[in-house]
């Protein structure tokens, strides 16, 4: 299983290919892709978005499902999906706390 990510171009900030090709900041709201088929259908999408200048970067990760949340399967995108290692007051773990 997969997710489509990237970073958007205005900002940086790590994003998802969600539901209706929308880019989403939260690797829980992505879509997931099985098959061959299906993620080269979700990279075709990403790289419009990034021919459209809206994001760059675009690749595949793989993830898994437990308890019906995406997870990360790589260390690397573990920290993307939760912020950055250092100060996370400032990173994806305080917009968690806050909400």
């Amino acid at each position: 299983m997969k997710v489509i990510t990237a970073n958007r171009l205005l900002n940086g900030d790590v994003v998802w290919l969600g539901k209706d090709d929308a880019w989403v900041e939260r690797i829980t709201l992505a879509r997931t892709f099985d098959g061959k088929e299906e993620v080269a259908e979700g990279l075709a999408i990403g790289q419009k978005a990034e021919a459209d200048q809206k994001v760059v970067g675009v690749y595949d990760m793989d993830v898994t499902v437990e308890d019906g949340v995406i997870l990360p399967v790589r260390l690397r995108e573990r920290i993307r999906a939760t912020g950055p290692t250092t100060h996370p007051q400032f990173g994806k773990q305080a917009q968690a706390v806050s909400a």
